[in-house]
C-alpha cells in the first residue's frame, strides 16, 4: 500500500511566483497521473464588465472571466468550474435584468455548478426561481431546506461529476439567512445546521457514492472573531471534505489555507475576493496506480489568476 509520501504537495503562491509545476519539481512521471483542474469564483455581484475606476480598475467582470476560462479550457482536459454564491446584486445590470444576464453569461462560460448566497434572494425567492430557467447548470444547497418553497424541485442537495475517471462529489452550504435577509424574501426556507449537514453529506459522497474528491461550496464566510460558523470552523469540525470553496466575506486568499479536520486530515480552503477580479485554479493530481484514490492525500498545485484583458 502506498503512503502519503508517494504524493506530492506543491502550492504556487501567485501567477508570477510559480515557475515549476509539481511534476517538474518532484520529477514525477506525468503519464502516471490524472490531472483535475478546479476553477472557482465567488461573490461576483453582477459585475458584468471590468471595474472602471479605483484600485481594481481594468480587472474583473464576467466578460473578461469568460476569455480567461476559454483560454484555460484550451490548455486543460479535466475541468470543473464552480461558484460559491452571491451571483446577484452590485451593479445596475441586476436592477435592469433581475439576474437573467448573469445566469445566461455563466451558462455560456460553462459553469458546472453553483451554490446560493444570501444576496441571491434580493429579489425574493419567487424571482430567483423564475430566473433559474436561464441557467443550464445546477444549483446545489445542502443545508437550505426548500421543501416548502417554490425552489423545492429547482435546487439539489449534491451532485457527482466524473472527470477523467475521477469521481468528484459537490455539496453546498449556505449562511444563516435570519437577521441577514428579510424573511419575506426567502419565505419558508429552513436553515439547517451547516456542520451537521456537511458531515452527513460528505460521508454519503465519500463513503456511499465512492467519490475520490469531495468539494464543499460554502457561503459561510472565511473566518470570524466570534463563534459564528465559518469555513475555518467547518473544516475543523467535519471530515471527508477535501476542499472548501468559500464566499461571503470577499476574502482574497492567494493560496489555499490548510486546516486539520476532525480526524487530523488536511482540508484546503480557498476564496477569491469578489467581482470576478480573481479566478481560483487548483490542480489535483491522482496516481493511476492507486485504484482507490479517496483513501489518500492528493497532490495539488494552486494559483490565483487576475481576470484582466
Amino acid at each position: 500500500m502506498k503512503t502519503r509520501r508517494t504524493f506530492i504537495k506543491q502550492i504556487g503562491l501567485s501567477t508570477a511566483l510559480v515557475s515549476l509545476s509539481p511534476l517538474q519539481a518532484f520529477s514525477i512521471d506525468a503519464k502516471k497521473l490524472i490531472k483535475l483542474t478546479i476553477l472557482h469564483t465567488n461573490d461576483m455581484h453582477s459585475h458584468i464588465e471590468a471595474f472602471s475606476s479605483g484600485r481594481n480598475k481594468g480587472l474583473g467582470g464576467m466578460f473578461q472571466l469568460s476569455s480567461l476560462v476559454k483560454k484555460i479550457r484550451q490548455e486543460e482536459e479535466n475541468i470543473l468550474l464552480l461558484d460559491a454564491g452571491d451571483i446577484f446584486q452590485g451593479t445596475p445590470y441586476f436592477n435592469l435584468f433581475g439576474g437573467e444576464l448573469e445566469f445566461r453569461l455563466m451558462s455560456d462560460i460553462g459553469y458546472d455548478a453553483v451554490t446560493i448566497g444570501n444576496h441571491d434572494f434580493d429579489n425574493g425567492i419567487d424571482e430567483l426561481a423564475n430566473q433559474m430557467h436561464h441557467a443550464n447548470f445546477p444549483f446545489i444547497s445542502s443545508n437550505y431546506d426548500f421543501s416548502k418553497t417554490i425552489l423545492e424541485d429547482k435546487v439539489i442537495p449534491h451532485k457527482v461529476f466524473n472527470k477523467g475517471g475521477i469521481k468528484v462529489g459537490v455539496l453546498g452550504i449556505g449562511i444563516e439567512l435570519k437577521g441577514l435577509v428579510d424573511p419575506k424574501l426567502y419565505a419558508n426556507t429552513q436553515y439547517l445546521d451547516p456542520v451537521t449537514v456537511a458531515n452527513k453529506k460528505a460521508h454519503y459522497l465519500k463513503k456511499k457514492l465512492n467519490c475520490d474528491l469531495v468539494i464543499c461550496l460554502s457561503h459561510l464566510g472565511f473566518k470570524y472573531k466570534n463563534s459564528k460558523v465559518s469555513d475555518m470552523k467547518l473544516a475543523a469540525q467535519t471530515k471527508n471534505i477535501d476542499l472548501i470553496i468559500g464566499g461571503h466575506t470577499h476574502s482574497f486568499i492567494n493560496e489555499p489555507v490548510i486546516v486539520k479536520n476532525s480526524v487530523k486530515k488536511d482540508v484546503l480552503i480557498s476564496q477569491v475576493g469578489f467581482g470576478a477580479i480573481k479566478l481560483g485554479k487548483i490542480d489535483f493530481y491522482f496516481d493511476k496506480n492507486i485504484s482507490n484514490y479517496r483513501n489518500f492525500e492528493h497532490a495539488f498545485d494552486s494559483n490565483v489568476l487576475d481576470v484582466i484583458a
